[in-house]
C-alpha cells in the first residue's frame, strides 16, 4: 500500500571543526521505506540501522563510501 512521507535526509560532514551537515527534505509517496532506502544506494557498498520511534517515525542510520547519513521518513 503506497503512504505519503516527508523524508529528511541529512549527509554528516565528515570535518571535526565542522558540525554543519546537508539537509534535504522532500516529500514522497513509496511503499516501503526500506526499499527506497536500497534502491536510493543502489550500487553501492551501504550498511544501514533501521529505528522505529514510538509515533511511527522510521530512521535509517547509513554509512556509504565512509559518510555518515541518516533518512527519516514521517508519514503524513
Amino acid at each position: 500500500m503506497v503512504k505519503e512521507y516527508e523524508v529528511i535526509w541529512e549527509i554528516f560532514n565528515k570535518c571535526p571543526r565542522n558540525q554543519m551537515r546537508d539537509v534535504f527534505v522532500e516529500e514522497i509517496e513509496i511503499e516501503d521505506p526500506e526499499s527506497y532506502v536500497k534502491n536510493k544506494f543502489k550500487g553501492e557498498e551501504v550498511f544501514f540501522e533501521k529505528t522505529v520511534l514510538q509515533d511511527g517515525t522510521v530512521i535509517f542510520d547509513i554509512v556509504t563510501s565512509q559518510i555518515k547519513q541518516r533518512c527519516s521518513f514521517t508519514e503524513i
